[in-house]
């Protein structure tokens, strides 16, 4: 089995996360989201800032996730959900497409998507990954921590002291803010008064060149 990923210390107390389990291999499922929540509490993230939802199966996880990122409620979403290969093609295209989903709408909205996503050749496989200390679900929650204290502080939000690839204030005062002199939109009535000033010469070149044809 492979190996996992080593997590710096992570502060969640002030992350919002979302999960969405898929209810395909329930019990396995259930398990997963186990492990990530054991991983949150490691974290330090509070419970009534965990936010959970169900659909039906995999395939349905990324628009469920589409749907939490937009409503603006989240810092970070966990999808969960199992995926066996059987008899079939469905594995592959199901594998595949959620993939793909499920990385779209993290780049599409900005919200981070954790692949949270089992895809195994047999049973004993997802028991394997979803038991014990090898449940992946508590390395994807210790990533979707770190992930939504990447985005905060990328984005000035919650959790901005925690730096990620160079974001955030390197000082844990508060730098005095400068209100900015600079104005932000159209001013309007310098606006109307060019556009007057340009008719007018406009009009009068008109009349000048009229009156040199006649």
């Amino acid at each position: 089995m492979a190996g996992g990923v080593d997590f710096p210390d992570l502060d969640g107390s002030e992350v919002r996360i979302g999960i969405i389990k898929a209810r395909w291999h329930e019990e396995v499922g259930d398990s997963l989201v186990a492990g990530a929540k054991a991983a949150f509490t490691e974290c330090k993230v509070q419970e009534n800032n965990i936010v959970e939802s169900e659909v039906p199966g995999a395939f349905e996880l990324p628009l469920a996730a589409r749907y939490l990122a937009l409503s603006g409620t989240v810092d970070v979403i966990l999808p969960v959900g199992v995926l066996i290969k059987g008899d079939t093609t469905h594995f592959e295209v199901i594998s595949e497409s959620v993939t793909s989903g499920l990385m779209n709408v993290g780049l599409q909205t900005g919200v981070p998507v954790i692949f949270g996503v089992l895809t195994c050749m047999n049973n004993k496989q997802a028991v394997d990954r979803s038991t014990g200390k090898d449940n992946h679900g508590i390395q994807w929650g210790k990533a979707a921590v770190e992930m939504a204290l990447l985005r905060n502080s990328a984005l000035g939000g919650p959790g901005k002291k925690q730096l990620f690839f160079g974001f955030g204030n390197t000082n844990d005062e508060k730098a005095p803010s400068k209100k900015s002199t600079t104005k932000i939109g159209f001013d309007l009535p310098h606006l109307h008064t060019k556009m007057a000033r340009v008719f007018c010469y406009t009009s009068r070149s008109l009349k000048s060149g009229l009156h040199k044809v006649l």
